[in-house]
């Protein structure tokens, strides 16, 4: 998917803040983008901790790349609980929640798969894709890193896009 259009796109969201926010609040910045639901098992923490490394690998280099977690899982992580949840990863981890159907449209624009699945009565996880898309300052796709990529390979491949100094 390295340099393959269309990934990304407009999305209209509220961020754990309770700010609205769309895709031109981060013009100006790369943006690691992830999409996953704080509830998840096991690959949305090890992924996210990985987000975390690489930005403090990249140290004042960083200060140009913007991680975003988008909730698959609206209905539990309110603002409230991404910001919680969102702080034991990174201090610059920024969560984003929203209707079901803003949602959907955002993950369509990144063509992520993702099914609510029911576990038992009243209870329910969530199938997803998991990568984390590299976009330039622009809001262009660039790429992405499969699930469990290390932040040294993340460094590697987003110094290759950084500006020189």
């Amino acid at each position: 998917m390295w340099n393959r259009e269309p990934v990304g796109g407009p999305f209209s969201l509220t961020d754990h803040g309770g700010k609205p926010r769309t895709e031109e609040d981060f013009r100006g910045k790369f943006l690691l983008v992830y999409f996953g639901f704080t509830y998840c098992p096991d690959i949305c923490p090890t992924d996210l901790v990985e987000i975390g490394r690489a930005l403090d690998q990249l140290g004042p280099d960083g200060e140009i790349i913007q991680p975003l977690f988008i909730t698959l899982y609206p209905e539990r992580d309110t603002p409230a609980h991404l910001a919680e949840y969102l702080s034991l990863f990174h201090p610059r981890l920024i969560g984003l929640t929203g209707s079901g159907a803003a949602i959907g449209q955002a993950a369509e624009a990144y063509k992520v798969y993702y099914r609510k699945v029911e576990t038992g009565p009243d209870t329910y996880t969530v199938d997803h894709s998991a990568y984390v898309y590299l976009l330039d300052t622009r809001g262009r796709y660039l790429g992405f890193f499969p699930p469990n990529t290390p932040a040294e390979r993340m460094v590697t491949i987003i110094r290759s896009h950084l500006p020189a100094h």
